[in-house]
């Protein structure tokens, strides 16, 4: 059945928003680069309250525009890099002149949060994004951040669960924590069925280098040897570029081979990880 245009324009013409709860939404950002060999998040320090001083990860409320949606209302998506630009000041520093790195972010959507009482302002439903770069620079705080910083993951004290262990100096606001574990999760498990370890990389790359990022986002030492072997051995994950590296390989050895991301998007066979391996056997 086709809607009746002039009974949908009466019912809209007469529709008051305050006859209902309020309820915001907002996105939130998982920002993750490797940093010294090291995996990072991007975090921000709240200039203000709630939990003015706290560390949180960025983010901010969607724009809903004019009355019904109007003139400057944005999507999800451009909302989440709309945020990370001016919490961060990202869009203003590195790469080629007048091109942002956040052009080269990799940016997904990873999930919904909105238990009651999450943000002590009003009734705010969460959209968080997972974003994924190689080598972005140290971040400028803007917007209503008071500080931003890449952040060793490590030193966030996250466990399995979404809390932070006791004693851990740098607690997050909000339900963050939350969201940074569902984050590193989901990180994880795509590095195991796609190719986005590749992202994490320049445009060309040695195995080791790739190996380095999976060993820096599963948090896992990878066997050399199996790890080479296996990679190849994946329809499409890389492809030989025919040049070599221009630094040596360990030892004295002969210059490792550069190779470049592959046309898969579905990883067959699976790179598991070591400990995942394991629970399947």
């Amino acid at each position: 059945m086709t809607p009746d245009p002039s009974a949908e324009a009466e019912f809209l013409a007469g529709y008051d928003p305050r006859d209902y709860d309020p309820v915001a939404v907002t996105v939130d950002v998982v920002a993750l680069t490797i940093r010294d060999g090291a995996l990072h998040v991007l975090l921000v320090r709240r200039g203000q309250a709630p939990y003015a001083g706290m560390w949180a990860l960025p983010g901010g409320f969607v724009q809903a525009g004019g009355p019904l949606q109007g003139a400057g209302a944005e999507d999800l998506p451009d909302a989440a890099v709309r945020e990370l630009a001016e919490e961060t000041g990202l869009a203003a520093k590195g790469g080629d002149p007048g091109r942002s790195p956040l052009e080269r972010v990799h940016l997904e959507q990873l999930g919904t949060y909105g238990s009651p009482g999450r943000d002590p302002r009003m009734r705010v439903i969460s959209v968080a994004h997972l974003a994924f770069a190689p080598e972005l620079p140290a971040p400028a705080a803007g917007g209503d951040a008071a500080d931003a910083a890449w952040v060793p993951v490590d030193a966030l004290g996250l466990t399995e669960s979404g809390d932070q262990r006791p004693g851990t100096t740098r607690r997050l606001a909000f339900d963050h924590a939350r969201i940074l574990a569902d984050g590193l999760e989901r990180a994880r498990g795509k590095l195991e069925y796609t190719p986005l370890a590749t992202a994490f990389c320049g445009a060309e790359f040695t195995i080791p280098e790739l190996r380095a990022v999976y060993e820096a986002v599963w948090g896992e030492e990878l066997h050399a040897g199996n790890f080479h072997r296996k990679v190849l051995s994946v329809p499409g994950l890389v492809e030989g570029t025919g040049a070599t590296s221009d630094r040596g390989g360990r030892r004295g050895g002969p210059r490792p081979r550069l190779y470049r991301a592959g046309d898969a998007r579905l990883l067959h066979p699976a790179l598991l990880r070591p400990s995942r391996e394991e629970e399947i056997r």
